[in-house]
């Protein structure tokens, strides 16, 4: 469900749902079949977030009424629209499950508006429509990608259902986070059409692989190498041990490649991991800093932990997790070793060079978003602006009579990959000088559709606070921002 120098390039974008009075998390991804290509829905339920009736034969259960929608230029092309039910249970008080649904439609190649409205039949409401832009793009005649599955678990087919797939039934995983308790990390993925730059019959590579979200880095220790041979339909199927992957963020790489390492297709989904417990291996973020080196320069132990530091913002978690464990330290050399490893895996040929570029950044976030108690790197506007850059626009409200200081910052591409994607920031106050952030629609970033409501809470109190719809307050220029265009 991603991006790389891909052929099938496809991002999907996971989202928690709160529409009124129904929690709910949506994935999904596309497909090609003999019928033409289809695009999957994953949509899973908070139990204790629906209301519940007694049924004829004393059990309880609850009901969500959902509507699907795919749309091209305001034309219906797709459409489901169904009750779910949950299982039927003895106790209401033990309602702390999920139930989970999957859908699929049959769709041409093409761009869609994919519209989610869910509502609790049994608690009216006015539903809250959700959408996002889905791409279906599979060239004819050329390798290319489905997108990744994510699989809680599988089992050998004993008959045909929504969730079965060559022969196996793939229970879906729904989320995009990995707490520490999951161990295991499964995902399904198809490959069509490599038969026709491959002789069918011979060989071609397969790999796949973690890497970090924020630099590219690849980790070795999750990553598989093999040779498959050449059809008009491969299957992958794998499985990483994530025991001891460290929290962060990680995008799933898969790739098929010829005969002579050439690139074919690939494809790529971003996903979390939170695993404060990790045994991490640190073997690779040493590197070997040479004589006179710009790393074996900064001799002073102070500075070196403050320039280390101040990579937070464009470090990946086990980047992190490694500066954790030795900002403490006071072995000069393994901390000179480790930023010059760093700044040697973002620039192999000239790290230094990196470096100072990199510093100037800071240097100009310090001066925009430092306080009176935190370096410019370590505010969330500071972050951001190190991580992703300046943004193409920055709407700095601070005097709304009835919010709280706020700005909407807009980047025309994000990652190279990502479009026209905005960040919230507020102030509680005008004191400290310090904006959080509040909401974003990008990869990674905290999403909170009340942001509006939010933000308004200066002055006014929803009665309900999962009302994802501000009200039209006097100055309010919240909603004219966020859709400014791109």
């Amino acid at each position: 469900m991603k991006k790389l120098t891909i052929i099938l390039s496809i991002f999907f974008l996971p989202f928690i749902l709160e529409a009124k009075n129904v929690w709910a998390f949506l994935t999904y991804s596309t497909f090609n079949s003999p019928e033409g290509p289809y695009i999957e829905t994953y949509l899973t339920v908070a139990g204790n977030s629906v209301k519940y009736v007694k049924k004829e034969n004393g059990k309880f259960q609850a009901t969500v009424n959902v509507l699907m929608t795919f749309k091209q230029n305001g034309v219906i092309k797709a459409f489901n629209k169904y009750e779910l039910n949950s299982p039927q249970i003895d106790d209401t008080s033990k309602n702390a499950y999920e139930f989970i649904d999957e859908q699929r439609f049959q769709v041409p190649n093409g761009t869609y508006d994919f519209e989610l409205q869910l509502a609790d039949k049994n608690n009216p409401g006015k539903p809250n429509p959700f959408t996002q832009q889905v791409n279906v793009d599979f060239p004819e005649g050329k390798p290319s990608f489905s997108g990744i599955q994510l699989v809680s678990s599988y089992s050998k087919s004993e008959s045909v259902k929504t969730i079965t797939k060559n022969g196996f039934d793939l229970v879906p995983y729904v989320y995009s986070y990995y707490p520490a308790k999951n161990k295991q990390m499964i995902f399904y993925c198809e490959l069509y059409n490599m038969d026709k730059i491959v002789e069918p019959g011979q060989k071609f590579i397969l790999c796949y692989y973690l890497e970090s979200y924020e630099s590219q880095m690849k980790f070795n220790d999750f990553a598989k190498v093999k040779t498959e041979t050449a059809k008009a339909f491969n299957v992958v199927m794998a499985e990483f041990n994530i025991e001891n992957l460290a929290s962060g963020n990680y995008n799933i790489i898969i790739e098929a490649r010829d005969q002579k390492n050439n690139l074919v297709a690939s494809q790529k989904l971003f996903i979390q991991r939170s695993n404060p417990n990790a045994q991490l291996s640190y073997a690779e973020m040493l590197g070997k800093t040479g004589a006179n080196s710009f790393a074996e320069k900064i001799t002073n132990i102070d500075t070196l932990k403050e320039d280390i530091s101040s990579t937070f913002p464009i470090s990946s978690g086990l980047e992190r997790s490694f500066v954790r464990s030795i900002i403490k330290s006071t072995d000069l050399q393994r901390l000179q070793d480790y930023f010059y490893g760093f700044w040697e895996r973002r620039d192999k040929e000239d790290p230094e060079h990196a470096w100072l570029l990199y510093k100037e950044q800071v240097i100009k976030a310090q001066y925009n978003f430092g306080t009176r108690i935190k370096k410019g790197y370590q505010t969330d506007r500071g972050r951001v602006f190190l991580e992703y850059g300046p943004p193409n626009t920055r709407s700095q409200q601070y005097s709304e009579p009835n919010t709280y200081p706020y700005e909407i910052w807009q980047y025309y591409t994000l990652k190279q990959t990502q479009r026209n994607k905005k960040f919230v920031f507020y102030a509680p106050d005008v004191v400290t000088n310090d904006f959080f952030l509040l909401h974003s629609d990008a990869i990674g970033e905290p999403n909170y559709p009340a942001w509006q409501i939010f933000l308004q809470g200066r002055s006014y109190a929803p009665n309900d606070l999962q009302d994802t719809q501000s009200i039209n307050a006097w100055g309010s220029y919240t909603g004219d921002l966020w859709d400014l265009p791109n």
